[in-house]
């Protein structure tokens, strides 16, 4: 029996077993890069919503955004353990390692996403716990279990999951979603086709090796450099929304507008890259900025609003 199939007989109920895994073999299941993300965009959406959260009540709301997004990698790794045995990305993850059985990943990631959702919803408000299961159930079922292997628009639709932590900082606050919140996930949203799908450009042989419709596989290369293009334009134009919201100011405007103008050019250049290209350099570097942009643009709305708290405390 392969790989593939023995894990295809366990999600049908076949034999289970316990694993010798240790903490760190858990908290990978975690997916803990993408785990900082969430907790940063959400940290954000939290201190750009206003009125005001007690800091200790605040503090259990990020941490129990951080533990539903650990559940939902966990659930993830749990239902892709068949494919990632076979991606060279992904073949050293806990389960298709050995390191942890498939029952436990999926006991393990149940119990997170009940923990978060009940703790926030019980000491935070209802709303922003309902938001976080239905992110969970969205990234979890919806992308994982539907999209990822179905579509390959499965990045577009499925990059929701991803783009809703700065909207569950916001409703943790507030209680609701607003305008500005939406702006907030739109970014993430618009942002992650353009950025998983340079990922997927140089990654195409490992997702065909699996089957995974992913763009490049399905529409190809000149096709996903386009939709490329023109998902990093629309991130840049929502990166500036907030600015005639008054979410933010002048000054982030001019910031996001000059690490935008980067990001274009980053995509142009993807553009650009003859097709069967196999040193990918252009797609790996916009791989690589576009975390470094997100995460600028983020800091930079911070910064507007502590620098713009900070002023108007003088006058």
């Amino acid at each position: 029996m392969t790989v593939i199939d023995e894990f295809g007989a366990l999600k049908q109920g076949g034999d289970l077993h316990l694993s010798e895994a240790g903490a760190r073999d858990f908290f990978e299941l975690l997916k803990p890069r993408v785990m900082s993300l969430v907790v940063f965009t959400a940290f954000a959406g939290l201190v750009l919503a206003p009125g005001h959260i007690h800091p200790v009540l605040g503090a259990i709301a990020i941490l129990c955004i951080a533990v539903g997004a650990g559940a939902s990698g966990a659930l993830n790794m749990w239902y892709d353990a068949d494919i990632d045995a076979v991606m060279t990305r992904t073949a050293r993850r806990p389960i298709p390692a050995g390191r942890i059985a498939p029952n436990e990943a999926l006991a393990f990631g149940l119990i997170l996403s009940a923990f978060s959702v009940s703790i926030l919803g019980l000491v935070v408000n209802w709303f922003a716990a309902g938001l976080l299961a239905f992110t969970i159930f969205f990234y979890a079922v919806v992308y994982s279990m539907w999209l990822k292997r179905s579509t390959p628009q499965n990045i577009v639709i499925g990059g929701a999951a991803g783009a809703f932590p700065p909207m569950l900082g916001w409703a943790c606050v507030t209680g609701g979603v607003s305008l500005d919140s939406t702006i907030l996930f739109l970014i993430i949203f618009f942002w992650t086709p353009a950025h998983f799908w340079a990922l997927a450009l140089f990654k195409m042989r490992d997702y065909g090796s699996v089957g995974v419709p992913m763009l490049p596989n399905v529409a190809g290369e000149a096709s996903t450099k386009r939709q490329i293009f023109l998902y990093t334009v629309l991130t840049v134009v929502s990166t500036l929304a907030p600015v005639a919201t008054g979410l933010a100011g002048i000054g982030y405007g001019l910031f996001a507008a000059a690490l935008g103008a980067v990001f274009i050019y980053c995509s142009i250049a993807v553009w650009r890259m003859p097709d069967g290209d196999t040193k990918m350099v252009a797609a790996k570097k916009m791989f690589a900025y576009s975390i470094v942009y997100l995460f600028a643009i983020f800091s930079a709305l911070l910064a507007d609003r502590f620098i713009g708290a900070f002023v108007g405390g003088l006058l």
